[in-house]
């Protein structure tokens, strides 16, 4: 699949959800959607991105927006950290990692010397008919919920 640019139209797709649903974007519809990719369950910085965008999760909801965590964890391990941290919305699984392939966020990286592919912290901003309308690559943690936000509310 090859990844989306901004302004384009974000094609439907299902995965799913640690709720038992398989989840479409569609179902959104009409609603903003901020779609965060994170590497992995449980680990310090996830661990802390999931606990802002939860905290800030009422304010988004006012402003029309759904918040859904995207990673290639199975459906066991986003059950295991929704319940940990009592995380309020959708962590939909993509473990063979189509959709972060679509998103361009399935990279390869490097630690300690070693190559492996994962996911490029990453997150996505789509309008209420489906848009794409801002990203934000490569994302550092800190202060990047309020950033998000801050986006959103100046549209």
């Amino acid at each position: 699949m090859p990844n989306l640019k901004l302004d384009q139209q974000v094609p439907d797709f299902t995965l799913p959800a640690a709720n038992g649903e398989a989840v479409s974007l569609s179902r959104f519809k009409g609603k903003r959607i901020v779609i965060y990719f994170y590497p992995k369950d449980m680990t310090p910085g996830c661990t802390k991105e999931s606990c802002e965008f939860r905290n800030y999760n009422s304010e988004y909801k006012s402003l029309n927006t759904e918040i859904i965590g995207i990673s290639p964890d199975d459906l066991t391990s986003h059950n295991q950290f929704i319940s940990e941290y009592k995380l309020p919305f959708l962590l939909l699984s993509d473990v063979d990692h189509k959709i972060c392939e679509l998103f361009g966020v399935w990279k390869l990286k490097e630690r300690v010397g070693q190559q492996f592919y994962g996911v490029e912290r990453s997150t996505f901003l789509i309008n209420e008919q489906g848009v794409l309308i801002k990203e934000w690559r490569a994302v550092q943690v800190d202060g990047h919920v309020a950033e998000v936000l801050a986006a959103i509310k100046q549209l």
